[in-house]
């Protein structure tokens, strides 16, 4: 079980950037910085497209609403690249199941893509674009140094990232609350507003 913490660890960054995981434990493992990477991540191939496409995705994170179409997409390909790295770090180990480790990484990057585009939804109902920016890089250095973090002290970086996920599964619930509450209450003044106007025109009154 001792490949569990990094799987969970990968896992969870794998819900909010699942490209920045591959590419970071390619060069990890292409230095020499850990054992645990598979020698199929280290691939030149396999980091040049991760690299591109983390580019990709560093772009358009960054976009109000731009970054919402980019998650819907990416619903299927996070907690598939969660479940595979777990499955090649739990066979580069020999510890752990593959399969268990694949439904751990698998699911565990499920519930991060679930905050992460919770949160991005929440945030774009704000006209302003600062918010997106400066989430995108909060979330791209808190995976890149959790990670980094995991290769050193695996338990603790899991622990780490089981706190972040439960506060933000806690975040986009609170959010979600607030927003449909102001959404109801908007609608509500709309709809009052509506039957004042007609009410003006039934008999006559000047429209204020």
């Amino acid at each position: 079980m001792s490949v569990l913490p990094l799987v969970f660890t990968s896992g969870w960054a794998s819900g909010i950037n699942a490209y920045a995981v591959i590419l970071l434990l390619g060069i990890f493992g292409a230095t020499g910085l850990t054992d645990e990477v598979p020698a199929s991540l280290q691939r030149t191939d396999v980091m040049i497209v991760a690299g591109v496409l983390f580019l990709c995705e560093a772009v358009a994170d960054k976009i109000p609403y731009v970054d919402s179409v980019w998650d819907a997409a990416h619903t299927v390909i996070r907690p598939v690249s969660g479940a595979v790295v777990g499955a090649l770090l739990a066979g580069q180990s020999g510890s752990l199941s593959d399969i268990a480790a694949g439904v751990v990484g698998g699911s565990t990057a499920l519930a991060s893509h679930f905050v992460k585009a919770g949160t991005r939804m929440a945030i774009n109902t704000s006209p302003e674009p600062f918010t997106n920016i400066g989430m995108s890089i909060a979330e791209d250095l808190g995976v890149a140094g959790l990670l980094t973090f995991a290769m050193f002290n695996p338990e603790a970086a899991a622990a780490i990232a089981a706190v972040l996920l439960a506060a933000g599964l806690a975040m986009v619930v609170f959010l979600w609350t607030r927003i449909r509450r102001f959404l109801r209450r908007r609608a509500q003044r709309r709809e009052e507003k509506r039957l004042a106007a007609e009410a003006r025109a039934a008999t006559g009154a000047p429209p204020r």
